[in-house]
């Protein structure tokens, strides 16, 4: 969905613009480690780090929500810059 929202909305501002950039970013990494997550779940590590990641996303997710509905610049952490401005 962060992909749909980027190539969609980029163009409606510089605020939207790096709210969905920072947003792609994030689901891309965290796409990364719930994909680490599947690979060592053979392990029995992989759960804990799926279960991890799940919540990393929400909790960030609200906080960025937040963040954009009250006008202000959210930057993830642990986020890998893929997409550059």
């Amino acid at each position: 969905m962060p992909v749909i929202a980027y190539l969609v909305l980029r163009d409606r501002g510089n605020f939207v613009r790096e709210h969905t950039r920072a947003a792609l970013n994030f689901h891309i990494t965290m796409a990364i480690a719930y994909f680490a997550g599947i690979l060592t779940s053979v392990l029995g590590i992989g759960f804990l780090v799926i279960t991890a990641t799940g919540i990393v996303s929400i909790v960030f997710g609200i906080l960025a929500a937040l963040a954009a509905n009250q006008g202000q610049f959210y930057r993830y952490p642990l986020t890998i810059e893929f997409i550059k401005q």
